[in-house]
């Protein structure tokens, strides 16, 4: 026997803790617990809240539990943990599952219809007994929040049991567990859908350290450090390949499913999958700062905000049950029938109203995810389907955000255009600046031929310098050949100054003391963000509003291109924002779509802030939604969404009030019994929740 009071622990103590992880090590209880079953007590700690995975090692005395932050802390568990009791027969009451899984439902089911079987007192004794649980959650319920959903369920069943019908209170009882249950697990499903974007990294990870590969927790790398993944490893830190090479699988965090090749000087992303090579990563942002971490935050955060939608349900819910009440009284006045009275208490608005509207709003954000789209909250996906003007930031939005070569114009006739570029390109290759990258890839479109140079002097924020044919050659910007290298310009000031005038960046190419020529570079028009444009006009959008510090012509012929409303030409970084708060003014609603650090002000200007995939760190932690991959046309797809979800929300309010509506009517009338209303109510819940996970369509 176990005594009465017995503990599975008599002491417990961290030995060692993680953000994640911690281990206890513990006294344990003589009688009973560790001592009897070690497979029992496992199951008891699993069932706690936020366990993810437990270990018990009773030889060394210690317990290793890894948890969701989210749902509990090491000092939560470890009161948790203390209060356990040895499970035994004596101590789990009749049914060894409880209410709340499936086996709990059916052993509740199975107890309810056997007490029907017995003689009419101990009938009456045994449903009063497994209706207790519903009876003091109404009571608590009316005394914490007053007249309630879980009140008038409580009423229902007391009814009932006053009236002596117990196949009535036995039918109601379950129909509310079972409901209860099918609920929480919708609810639960939601959110295990939005935990499923995560894809956590190994607790272990190795490390190069002074010469020597140590294997370290993942939470004990610093920035700085040499991090080694091989094939079937997460990445955990965001860093820069070193060395090697390999195919890595980016769909967690940018949704594409076809793996990526890896070599030096590329960008790794944590939570990322190694499918097949090794590489040597310095790591960049580590812990809480990797993209991972972040999105995690953001996940855990959009679990508990609430939209206004929501809000308005809930309090639409509240509002109604003094009416259901009133009207159970008015039933019982006229006909003078408990059951009646019953039958009307057991329909309220509250569950279906309250759910109902969460759970769509996380099936839209968990759909946005698997599609690339970060939505942080459903109140953000309430406000992008509320926005009615889109503004957009040009570069790195409607444009790539990247350079290519326009023009190439040699003022040496023994040089071709081609000749320029390749030149310039054979100094340039060792170069990661944009604008060597863009002549570089120039270069390797025409299969140029590569002029053969001696070392290459690289001159900070200036440009680059060699020796080709013993003469002496430099690529970058005007300042660095006329000023620096004292080339004269002059000569050819007219057709530079229209380049510029285009709205083109200038790279200039001296050699041999003279300006051989200049090539000229724009950032290049997204191929999908005139379809975009026309998409989000499909999906509602009055106004499209394009800023930019080009010069009012290149802005001008950017918006005829894309067919934008309006547009701002020669902005200082800080006039964004202001333009941003004059259209609020105006009472538009705003959805700004940016990307670089002087974004972040309009971003959080808005009504509601997008920030592209490639943005700064600053933007997308500013931004209420961000895409996890490089593509403009998942704006509108979020708009999409977030409409559908709108609109899936609409039907569902629709479809409670209708449906519990009728139900209550019906019910008022006496031509339903409390069993059937129950079961009507809870079914009709059951459905909209299930409608409420529904994928949503999002076609325009």
């Amino acid at each position: 026997m176990t005594p009465a009071g017995a503990r599975c622990f008599t002491a417990l103590w961290v030995a060692h803790r993680l953000p994640a992880r911690v281990r206890f090590r513990y006294a344990a209880c003589p009688h009973g617990g560790l001592a009897d079953d070690v497979t029992t007590l496992s199951r008891q700690i699993a069932a706690l809240p936020g366990i993810i995975e437990q270990r018990i090692n009773p030889r060394a005395r210690a317990l290793v539990i890894r948890f969701d932050r989210a749902l509990t802390d090491v000092e939560r568990l470890r009161e948790q943990l203390l209060a356990l009791a040895p499970e035994t027969a004596a101590n789990t009451g009749r049914a060894r599952l409880p209410p709340g899984t499936p086996g709990g439902i059916a052993t509740l089911g199975a107890l309810l219809a056997g007490a029907l079987l017995l003689p009419q007192p101990l009938r009456l004794l045994a449903t009063t007994g497994l209706a207790l649980p519903v009876l003091r959650k109404g009571a608590r319920d009316f005394r914490d929040n007053g007249i309630g959903s879980h009140a008038l369920e409580a009423a229902a069943v007391g009814i009932s049991l006053l009236l002596r019908d117990t196949a009535s209170a036995s039918a109601t009882v379950f129909m509310l567990e079972l409901g209860e249950y099918l609920e929480k697990t919708i609810v639960r499903r939601s959110d295990e859908l939005l935990r499923r974007l995560l894809n956590p990294v190994d607790k272990e990870v190795w490390v190069e350290r002074e010469g020597r590969e140590l294997a370290v927790s993942t939470d004990e790398v610093i920035v700085g450090d040499i991090v080694i993944v091989g094939t079937g490893v997460i990445v955990p830190v965001d860093g820069t390949v070193l060395s090697g090479e390999a195919r890595v699988n980016e769909a967690t965090m940018t949704g594409e499913s076809a793996p990526i090749e890896k070599s030096r000087g590329d960008t790794v992303l944590s939570g990322t999958h190694v499918e097949d090579g090794c590489l040597r990563v310095y790591a960049e942002q580590v812990g809480a700062q990797t993209a991972v971490a972040r999105i995690a935050n953001y996940v855990e955060q959009s679990l508990t905000a609430k939209s206004a939608a929501q809000l308005d349900a809930s309090r639409l819910a509240d509002r109604l049950v003094p009416w259901i009440i009133a009207l159970a009284g008015v039933s019982y006045a006229v006909s003078a029938d408990w059951r009646r009275a019953a039958a009307v208490l057991q329909a309220d608005y509250a569950c279906a109203l309250k759910l109902a509207t969460p759970v769509a709003f996380k099936s839209a954000m968990y759909q946005a995810g698997k599609g690339g789209i970060l939505v942080k909250g459903a109140d953000a996906l309430e406000r992008l389907a509320e926005a009615d003007t889109f503004v957009f930031d040009k570069t790195g939005t409607l444009s790539s955000g990247s350079l290519a070569v326009t023009d190439s114009i040699a003022f040496d006739t023994a040089y071709s255009a081609e000749d320029l570029i390749c030149l310039a390109a054979s100094v340039e290759e060792h170069y990661f600046h944009p604008m060597a990258m863009a002549v570089v890839e120039a270069a390797r479109s025409m299969s140029g031929r590569h002029f053969n140079h001696k070392e290459v002097e690289f001159v900070v924020a200036h440009g680059v310098a060699s020796i080709i044919d013993g003469q002496r050659i430099v690529v970058g910007s005007r300042h660095f050949v006329e000023d620096d290298e004292g080339i004269d310009v002059a000569p050819w000031r007219d057709t530079l100054d229209r380049l510029h005038c285009d709205g083109k960046t200038l790279l200039y190419i001296g050699f041999g003391g003279r300006l051989l020529g200049v090539l000229a570079l724009r950032d290049v028009l997204r191929a999908e963000s005139a379809a975009t444009v026309a998409r989000l006009r499909a999906l509602g959008v009055k106004k499209i509003v394009m800023l930019t510090g080009d010069h009012a012509g290149r802005a001008a012929e950017f918006a005829a291109l894309l067919g934008i409303d309006e547009y701002h030409a020669d902005l200082l970084p800080e006039s964004k924002a202001a333009i941003i708060q004059t259209l609020k003014d105006q009472g538009a609603r705003i959805a700004f779509v940016g990307d670089g650090v002087n974004d972040a002000p309009a971003l959080a200007v808005a009504h509601v802030g997008i920030a592209m995939q490639k943005g700064a760190d600053v933007a997308r932690l500013t931004a209420d939604i961000a895409l996890l991959e490089d593509d403009i046309s998942r704006i509108a797809d979020a708009r999409a969404l977030a409409l559908a979800a709108l609109r899936r929300i609409s039907a569902n309010y629709r479809l409670t009030v209708g449906l519990n509506t009728a139900i209550l009517s019906v019910a008022a009338l006496g031509l339903l019994t409390p069993v059937a209303a129950s079961v009507l109510h809870n079914g009709s819940t059951i459905g909209i929740l299930l409608n409420a996970v529904r994928r949503q369509n999002v076609t325009a």
